[in-house]
């Protein structure tokens, strides 16, 4: 089956922003007057959870039982993960740039006719702030479907997301290829039936990445190699669509 879409996760697979994130947070924790902090350690750890709300709530329990268990704590974690998602966004402003190779694959996608798609675990609003502050939002236009948080109830490391991805973009999972940089989005988009680069980010680099077409350190871009840590770059300095369209062969034979 011919390579027909790209389906992309967002956090630290477009943009290694994790910590920003891990700032909003903090900053959010602040302004409610709430003594926590997130280091990096911590921050590593709830990783393993997909979701801002969902981290918050994992944490909360965690340190404060007895705030988890009010009537109010569902209500208290929308506000201060609102509040944390404005803070990002403003962190946005100041200035965000997408990782290696990016662009150059979303242009050669463009120009060879594959559709392109998001599959992310984050909000709506903070893929559209990322691409106003790159691209702009006519490249974000050009998706034929953005699946978010929003979509489903099952995050990362469930399926539901690339399920929608894929109902969306109307192909079957073998025509697709994601490209993701944790293990929870690797689970996710191979339980979907749909082969997966990983590009490892800041806080993936340890994680186990069994099943994924290539595990590199960046997509690369011609002045800057990309490095295979799994998986054989065929001679290429960069990943382009010759290389994911090997790839993708390799996998379904």
């Amino acid at each position: 089956m011919a390579l027909q879409a790209l389906i992309w996760d967002v956090d630290g697979t477009l943009v290694d922003n994790e910590e920003r994130h891990r700032q909003a947070f903090n900053e959010a924790f602040a302004a409610a007057d709430l003594a926590w902090h997130w280091d990096q350690a911590t921050y590593h750890d709830l990783l393993g959870v997909t979701g801002g709300r969902e981290r918050i709530a994992r944490y909360v329990r965690a340190v404060d039982p007895a705030r988890a268990a009010s009537p109010d704590f569902d209500a208290f974690v929308r506000r201060l993960h609102a509040d944390k998602t404005r803070r990002f966004g403003h962190l946005l402003e100041a200035g965000v740039t997408l990782r290696p190779g990016v662009a150059r694959l979303f242009a050669e996608a463009r120009a060879a006719g594959l559709a392109l798609a998001i599959a992310t675990t984050t909000s709506r609003i903070n893929v559209e702030r990322l691409f106003e502050r790159t691209l702009g939002r006519a490249t974000l236009d050009g998706f034929r479907i953005v699946a978010s948080g929003e979509d489903v109830t099952a995050k990362k490391p469930a399926p539901d997301l690339y399920r929608v991805a894929l109902s969306g973009l109307g192909l079957a999972a073998g025509a697709c290829l994601a490209i993701e940089d944790t293990a929870l989005g690797l689970q996710a988009a191979r339980g979907a039936g749909v082969p997966t680069l990983i590009t490892i980010s800041r806080y993936s680099a340890d994680e186990e990445f069994s099943g994924a077409l290539a595990v590199l350190d960046s997509l690369g871009e011609p002045d800057r190699p990309a490095r295979a840590l799994q998986g054989d770059l065929h001679g290429r300095t960069c990943v382009d669509l010759d290389l994911l369209r090997c790839w993708h062969s390799e996998n379904n034979k």
